[in-house]
């Protein structure tokens, strides 16, 4: 293992785990304020993939505008999707919330697999590579971790400095004592929703600019985004974030010492590791 191809595939998996950090951030946002396990995550993270590579193969759009049609439609659906069923489930039981997201995440998968089959889609956009010193990095990758800094500034701009996102906060904070302060709760609920599928839409999108995919991938990384969420703190998005730089850093360095099948294995035990010893996270969870 020569320091080239470490280099390399450290900083390859660091870019990969930057997008994954924005892949569990729709997870916890919405488990942060309304205590929410979302379990059709992984389905908008796919309609996200198809959406992207759809108006890219089909319209010609340019994959990056086309995220930004992609956003729109994922806050669209996750205000729908919350009004149709979460809304009054919220109070409710977790395994009530479990069984409502399980099902939207059914019936998606359900829609997506008659449309577009379980066959492997690939976008086949391009952007070329970069060669720094010894590195060799795929742009798409590069501008992907770029689009989620901006995504995860312009996230922290809004949570602290608007007044929608004071208010998801207050409201994420203690839900009647905002609600007496004339807080439209189950609105603010719908938005939190919303963004947070959004966030998991946008995710999908960067990730079929340079992985292959099916209406069945999602599975995968709402998997990662729990490891990531239990890593970094659940509710808590900049905890997000580094935990998607640590399982990008394992994914990108332990191929190199051992085969690729025992990378999910060491992920999932480090994922029982930190439930036993800091079950908050290494950030904990974020008011």
């Amino acid at each position: 293992m020569d320091l080239g191809n470490l280099s390399t595939a450290l900083v390859d998996g660091l870019l990969i785990g930057v997008v994954y950090g924005i892949t569990a951030m729709g997870l916890n946002l919405i488990w942060g304020v309304m205590r929410v396990i979302n379990l059709a995550h992984g389905a908008v993270i796919a309609l996200g993939m198809f959406g992207v590579y759809l108006f890219f193969s089909v319209l010609g759009i340019n994959p990056y505008v086309a995220l930004i049609l992609v956003a729109i439609l994922g806050l669209l659906l996750g205000i729908v999707i919350y009004y149709l069923t979460i809304e009054r489930m919220v109070d409710a039981p977790q395994l009530s919330t479990l069984l409502a997201t399980f099902s939207i995440n059914m019936v998606i998968i359900g829609l997506g697999t008659a449309a577009f089959s379980t066959s492997p889609r690939d976008s086949g956009y391009s952007l070329g590579s970069v060669e720094l010193g010894f590195l060799r990095l795929q742009n798409t990758r590069l501008v992907a971790a770029l689009i989620t800094l901006l995504v995860t500034g312009a996230l922290y701009y809004f949570l602290y400095r608007t007044r929608p996102g004071k208010y998801i906060r207050a409201v994420s904070n203690n839900r009647a004592a905002a609600e007496l302060m004339g807080i439209p709760a189950s609105r603010i609920l719908a938005l939190s929703f919303g963004i947070g599928t959004m966030l998991a839409a946008i995710a999908g999108g960067l990730i079929a600019t340079f992985f292959s995919f099916t209406i069945l991938s999602g599975d995968i990384y709402q998997q990662k985004s729990f490891v990531i969420g239990v890593l970094g703190g659940l509710g808590n998005p900049l905890g997000a974030l580094l935990g998607g730089l640590i399982l990008g850093a394992l994914e990108g360095v332990l191929p190199l010492a051992m085969p690729n099948t025992w990378v999910p294995v060491i992920e999932f035990i480090l994922f029982v590791i930190i439930l036993l010893i800091k079950p908050s996270g290494l950030l904990g969870d974020k008011k």
